[in-house]
């Protein structure tokens, strides 16, 4: 494995004195932009074929956007043909969930539809350490986010790896280990979906194979934070173009946060930043507004709970047959409703 980045100093030096001059990462002494936002609204459509002849039950569930510091959601509609239930998951997540009394002899159309607010999540101390601290509510999840996920291990050779890297950047502190972290992985990882392997967020195969998708980025990210003690979380929805208009939105995005003591939870984006290197500096320390979250955490179990295994991530409409997994079609729309 490749763990030749070094972060000097002077290097350290070269990116806060950069950062100062990003959009919302402002010097000491300056005042702080009131972080971007942009309002939308996305149309979720779910279509459920008609499931193998015999059939006795049919459950559907989809990820619903839920609200918290960073996004607004208003005007929920869901149109359904059956009834349905709202349900909450673990680390707020939201679902919609389906059993209907019949099944269905027809597909099954589920459209969900709502007006969003997404704002810019930015940490300030993540870059200039002597910003005011953000007021954050204390995350009651977070010896989950030390945790291992099934495709990210937390063991002797990931740590080992971990500590290279940190190593080889001479980073002390959580922060500077976790910025040298994320450095390397936008250094050494490339955003490539060829070939098999990638989306799957395998740590082993990320490392390995030195490419893949957001999944694969941040499995890095996450597995070598948490080996260190560093605690990391995962969140996944829908990515929007940064030109505001209408369109539909053809696949997900992913991203992370570490947290330390000192700086509370940072928002890092290394898929983001190794596809704009002129924003690398800006995604360790802030989500732009151009997405919207879904869920957050990995392995996911539903509510009611699935009979299959945990999902690796839940981003897409999920159903399953007699306890089988169904494959569900889908479409996401957005229309910008205004910006800012």
């Amino acid at each position: 494995m490749n763990v030749s980045l070094l972060i000097t100093p002077a290097i350290w030096v070269g990116l806060l004195g950069a950062a100062a001059h990003l959009p919302g990462l402002e010097a000491p002494g300056q005042p702080a932009a009131a972080p971007r936002s942009r309002t939308f609204v996305l149309t979720s459509t779910a279509t459920v074929p008609v499931p193998p002849a015999g059939t006795k039950t049919l459950d559907l569930w989809l990820p619903l956007p839920h609200p918290d510091a960073n996004q607004d959601i208003r005007d929920l509609k869901i149109e359904s043909p059956v009834p349905y239930k709202i349900e909450k998951g673990a680390f707020g997540n939201q679902m919609l969930h389906l059993r209907p009394a019949a099944v269905p002899t027809a597909p099954l159309v589920v459209t969900l539809t709502a007006q969003i607010t997404r704002r810019e999540h930015l940490n300030l101390r993540a870059n200039t350490p002597t910003a005011k601290p953000a007021k954050e509510k204390t995350d009651p999840d977070l010896a989950r986010w030390l945790a291992p996920d099934r495709l990210v291990p937390l063991d002797a050779k990931i740590k080992q790896q971990a500590e290279e890297v940190v190593a080889k950047a001479g980073a002390k502190t959580p922060l500077e280990k976790a910025r040298a972290i994320y450095e390397h992985v936008v250094s050494t990882v490339k955003y490539d979906k060829t070939g098999q392997g990638w989306g799957r967020g395998d740590i082993y195969y990320a490392c390995d194979a030195r490419r893949g998708n957001c999944t694969d980025f941040h499995a890095i990210v996450i597995g070598y934070c948490r080996s260190l003690g560093i605690p990391a979380r995962f969140s996944i929805g829908l990515p929007l173009p940064a030109e505001r208009g209408r369109g539909e939105i053809k696949g997900y995005h992913c991203w992370a946060e570490f947290f330390t003591p000192e700086t509370g939870w940072v928002p890092v984006d290394a898929s983001e930043a190794a596809k704009n290197p002129d924003k690398r500096n800006y995604f360790f320390g802030a989500h732009d507004e151009n997405r919207v979250e879904f869920t957050r955490g990995r392995d996911v179990t539903l509510a009611p709970k699935q009979a299959g295994p945990p999902l690796n991530y839940f981003v897409y409409p999920y159903a399953e047959a007699d306890g089988q997994p169904l494959e569900v079609a889908r479409k996401y729309e957005y229309a910008d409703v205004t910006a800012q």
